[in-house]
């Protein structure tokens, strides 16, 4: 059985992160789910959205891609995990959701790491390169 990726994030960055890695893997709709936080939304309310999206299979490993340490989206993530066989990453970017869906089929512990992998080695500056027209 493969990991289930949950993004929850500042909307609309969840669900713009989630059509963006199914472009690359159509085949993973079930796989990935998204939860945007509205601005004005309770914290209690999104608590209950994301809860609702897990309850088909609550035994499933969850690794849950938070954007903001401390943010609401990533205290609303937490207090989900307390009842899951999950793990939760903050600074959730492209280069880590992409890593984390090519290798879902990996424990839980492998697929953190390359999670966090992914996060830091996509960032990087590209030199400057200069175009001759």
């Amino acid at each position: 059985m493969s990991t289930r990726i949950l993004i929850i994030a500042h909307a609309p960055l969840a669900n713009a992160l989630r059509d963006c890695a199914l472009h690359v893997f159509p085949e993973c709709t079930s796989a990935v789910i998204a939860v945007d936080v509205p601005a004005h939304e309770a914290p209690e309310d999104t608590l209950n959205a994301a809860q609702l999206l897990l309850q088909a299979d609550p035994l499933q490993d969850t690794l849950v891609l938070t954007d903001v340490l401390g943010a609401t989206p990533a205290n609303v993530a937490q207090k989900l995990v307390t009842d899951l066989n999950s793990r939760l990453v903050a600074g959730v970017n492209l280069p880590m959701l992409l890593r984390t869906v090519c290798y879902r089929h990996e424990t839980l512990d492998e697929l953190t790491q390359r999670a966090l992998d992914g996060g830091t080695k996509g960032v990087c500056q590209i030199p400057v390169v200069e175009v001759k027209t």
